[in-house]
């Protein structure tokens, strides 16, 4: 039986595996991968590489062993994940693994947002698989913001269209402890956990943020998700995806990412990173 983790050289994979690391023998953990080259360091600490691909459900079939934890982190490809995903379960449940559990979204079956909508999917075919399950509903990451700080910093201000919306985020590393924690504990399957920071912040707060990390006036502008979206694809952004953001943007405006349960700090056994940490680390790295 190993501890198996998928996409594991990805941002969030990757930090899954160093929390293992620190309390699993390298000889338990399988990193599933579709990069051996890129793996090779995992390979070289003595973490198993099983190489396959979502978008290759033959690859799949000598990923999975029976009585493996398995933690399927999501595709990262919007329009593809549920076909990706598909292949995934029905190696899992071939194979016979001891526990899957996935990293969905924040709200679940109630999330009501297009980014949510690949994730509700695949949590029911997870459950009509009658896989021995654990659903993690990640919120939304520090990261995803502090990530995009040179715009930010180059015009003086967080832009948006989630009006007074707040958001429950927490750091990659929090959410990768969580994950940890559920494939190496007893008592998970079954359970679906609510996964977001203790302190829920808003975009004019975060621009405030920024402001005070970085000496600089940094404003908030709310502005119409039509001039968001032109925005954004002025900026590059793909128009589908410019539409999604906009699309979350109005749902964190709904307060659908301002849930704070609690249930991350529980499972960490810490409060989660505060924001202002995540600012000021982005901000000295920028």
């Amino acid at each position: 039986m190993s501890i198996v983790v998928t996409g594991a050289t990805g941002a969030l994979g990757r930090l899954v595996i160093e929390e293992l690391l620190a309390t699993v023998p390298a000889s338990g953990i399988a990193a599933v991968v579709r990069d051996a080259e890129k793996a090779a360091p995992l390979a070289g600490r003595g973490v198993e590489l099983r190489v396959a691909d979502y978008d290759r459900p033959e690859t799949l079939k000598d990923a999975f062993r029976a009585g493996d934890r398995v933690l399927l982190i999501s595709g990262s490809e919007v329009g593809r994940r549920v076909p990706q995903h598909t292949a995934v379960i029905e190696a899992a449940k071939e194979a016979g693994v001891a526990q899957l559990a996935y990293t969905g979204i924040l709200g679940g079956p109630d999330a009501d947002f297009r980014l949510a909508d690949e994730h509700r999917a695949t949590e029911r075919l997870i459950l009509d698989s009658g896989l021995p399950h654990t659903f993690l509903r990640n919120g939304w990451y520090t990261e995803n913001y502090t990530a995009n700080l040179a715009p930010v910093l180059a015009h003086g201000a967080v832009v948006a269209n989630a009006g007074e919306g707040r958001i429950a985020s927490a750091t990659r590393a929090d959410y990768a402890a969580a994950a940890a924690a559920v494939l190496t504990g007893e008592g998970h399957i079954g359970a679906a956990y609510e996964l977001s920071g203790d302190v829920a912040w808003s975009p004019a707060e975060y621009a405030a943020e920024i402001a005070r990390a970085t000496g600089k006036e940094i404003a908030y502008r709310n502005v119409p998700a039509a001039e968001h979206r032109e925005i954004l694809v002025g900026a590059g952004v793909p128009e589908f995806f410019a539409e999604i953001l906009v699309d979350v943007d109005e749902a964190i405006g709904r307060g659908r990412l301002a849930g704070t349960s609690g249930d991350l700090a529980r499972l960490i056994g810490r409060p989660t990173t505060p924001l202002a940490e995540t600012v000021a680390e982005a901000v000295a790295a920028a």
